[in-house]
């Protein structure tokens, strides 16, 4: 019997994690992989970024913003079940808003004009890297086709990310303090990840019938690891090294890099 056929009998055969080693399973693919380790995220944490390369960050990041909410919908319209779709659909208020708050993706607008841009040049995507186009599309797609349980699992990045959240408003405010108004969509985050992680991670527990889907769980949160680390990957090439944007794609303005560099750069 073949080596690769024998360790997939042996993984079939192994008992369930409980909700511990689940729990910790998940935790360390974070600890490997979250982007909380990569290079351009290091740089924002030590005040070495531009005002450009952060007007950069923003402008791309708003293109993942945007499609959280689409996300959000596919998943909905998968669930068959009517309690799932009453906490799942709280995702979709927290970042569109609803008539009694903004959401997210506001919030993140207001951030990315207190960066100096227009809120219209970010919202219209024009200038959008075309891989940021493409890995934000691939996140849909992962969504659409993937098995539910492991749309839900990929969802559970959020179990990191108010860590980094924290050390993120603490790093903008000390380095780039003239982005303090603009940190609105991190403060809400602070406690809307928290809550949609418990769930997430109660759910695959909860449903993960096998030792199998479990493991499907904890690949989907690699590959959504993934997706988020490749974002930055095509940001630092652009933008930092080489810095070689594509055609088309959002271009810092060397001028206002020159005049606002002390600014800039805390």
């Amino acid at each position: 019997m073949a080596v690769g056929t024998v360790a997939a009998e042996n993984a079939a055969n192994a008992p369930k994690l409980t909700f511990e080693e689940l729990h910790d399973a998940l935790r360390q693919v974070g600890e490997e992989r979250y982007h909380h380790k990569h290079p351009f995220h290091l740089l924002m944490h030590e005040g070495k970024l531009s005002r450009g390369q952060l007007q950069a960050w923003a402008l791309n990041r708003y293109y993942y913003q945007s499609i959280i909410p689409l996300k959000d919908a596919i998943v909905l319209s998968r669930a068959l079940d009517p309690s799932f779709r009453r906490v799942w659909r709280k995702r979709i208020v927290d970042h569109d808003g609803d008539e009694a708050r903004n959401g997210g993706i506001l919030r993140w607008i207001k951030l990315a004009e207190a960066t100096g841009l227009d809120g219209h040049r970010v919202t219209s995507g024009d200038e959008v890297l075309p891989a940021t186009r493409f890995i934000g599309n691939e996140y849909l797609n992962l969504v659409r086709t993937r098995p539910f349980l492991e749309c839900v699992a990929s969802s559970l990045t959020e179990l990191f990310s108010r860590d980094l959240i924290t050390l993120r408003m603490e790093k903008l405010r000390e380095h780039y303090p003239w982005l303090a108004s603009g940190l609105d969509y991190f403060e809400a985050r602070l406690t809307e990840a928290p809550e949609d992680a418990a769930f997430a991670l109660q759910y695959v527990f909860d449903h993960a019938a096998t030792r199998d889907e479990q493991e499907s769980v904890i690949q989907a949160l690699r590959d959504k690891c993934d997706i988020l680390w490749a974002q930055l990957d095509a940001l630092y090439f652009a933008y930092v090294e080489p810095g070689w944007p594509p055609p088309g794609a959002f271009r810092i303005d060397a001028k206002s890099e020159t005049r606002d560099s002390r600014g800039s750069r805390g």
